[in-house]
């Protein structure tokens, strides 16, 4: 069998413990390292990891005897760790968005194809038994040839309960590279990569006022728009509607619907692994609730990551978020300039997940050689 796959996290905020969740004594993968700018909390990480040290971040990024790199940092900091990463010859996997722009983000994945480094990136919802389900109904034409798909994320914004949330306000913020990876990885995994956008998106106001916390009451400032909606139009002849919003109180919309000539689809939340799956048709009436029958079965965040290390075919990777992300900057240069943008970057449609209970991916087997 071999040593375990021997991981270091930059970044131990409160994702890093959902991830450990998932990581956390899983018998191909051991933390033994741990970095993040507040020493004490990465300190407080380590002492709950049998044998793992805690680091300065440019000590952990240098450090030989660590494999891959887990980057949990926020989003303005994923490029930097993840070139250093590269630089000293570590994959990486890590929170979405791969990057803030596309070309950043591109000369990261350059970077890394150079070497020959795997670089996987969030989300890794989609893996899970709701999307992974959608598709595999879409694939055995419940629903007919699919023709189109809408997705929805309508909230108030994040203020209200976060207790640091100027970033989603600043450059590389705001409710679509946020949240929209879910939305739009979720969408390529169902119909295939997008080839052009049409966006349009607006900002009604000019601060918010964090709800809860030591700042509460605190005004920030707005620098981005907080309402985003476009189309997306698929290489396969669909066409996606996708609204992300922090302008909105709350929805009934389903997260996503995907049509067909002969039925529709309501798919789970992408930011959830698992949830109903609902399909109507032509033919039966109302709806009908389908059986979990693909993806990874009560998966958690980091099933991505150990996806990447044992499948020969990494589902959730740089190349997808790479694509998702020229599909999200493309639809706020859309917004901006007001036309219809094509896509620099292309994606194969990542390979289906099987159903895979939590029994058998809990104790999957070595990682490859990577």
């Amino acid at each position: 069998m071999g040593e375990p796959h021997r991981i270091g996290i930059v970044g131990t905020g409160w994702i890093s413990g959902a991830y450990l969740e998932t990581l956390r004594g899983h018998p191909a993968v051991t933390i033994a390292a741990v970095a993040d700018l507040d020493a004490t909390r990465a300190a407080a990480v380590a002492a709950g990891l049998p044998g793992c040290r805690a680091l300065p971040a440019d000590d952990l990024l240098s450090d030989d005897s660590l494999a891959t790199i887990l980057n949990l940092t926020v989003p303005a900091a994923h490029a930097e760790i993840a070139s250093l990463a590269i630089k000293n010859g570590h994959q990486v996997y890590g929170e979405k968005p791969l990057t803030s722009d596309m070309p950043t983000a591109r000369a990261l994945m350059e970077q890394a194809g150079a070497r020959g480094i795997a670089v996987g990136c969030a989300p890794d919802t989609v893996l899970g038994t709701g999307v992974q389900t959608a598709r595999a109904a879409v694939d055995a034409g419940l629903i007919g040839r699919p023709l189109s798909a809408v997705a929805v994320l309508a909230t108030p914004g994040h203020e209200r309960w976060h207790h640091h949330p100027d970033f989603y306000y600043r450059p590389g913020g705001g409710p679509l590279l946020d949240m929209g990876p879910y939305y739009l990885t979720a969408l390529i995994h169902l119909l295939g990569p997008i080839v052009a956008v049409t966006g349009a998106a607006s900002r009604q106001r000019p601060s918010r006022v964090i709800g809860s916390g030591p700042r509460a009451g605190e005004r920030i400032p707005v620098d981005v728009d907080t309402h985003v909606t476009g189309v997306l139009h698929h290489a396969s002849g669909a066409l996606s509607t996708i609204t992300t919003s922090f302008d909105a109180v709350r929805t009934t919309a389903a997260p996503i619907e995907v049509h067909g000539e002969t039925g529709t689809l309501a798919v789970p939340d992408p930011n959830r692994f698992d949830g109903d799956v609902r399909l109507a048709t032509l033919t039966t009436p109302g709806w009908q609730t389908l059986p979990p029958s693909a993806g990874y079965a009560e998966a958690s965040r980091g099933i991505g990551l150990l996806d990447m290390l044992t499948s020969p075919s990494p589902r959730a990777s740089g190349t997808v978020a790479l694509h998702v992300l020229d599909a999200m900057t493309s639809l706020l240069h859309s917004a901006a300039e007001g036309r219809r943008i094509d896509l620099t970057t292309t994606v194969d449609r990542p390979a289906p997940v099987p159903l895979t209970p939590a029994t058998s991916w809990r104790g999957l087997h070595q990682p490859r050689d990577l």
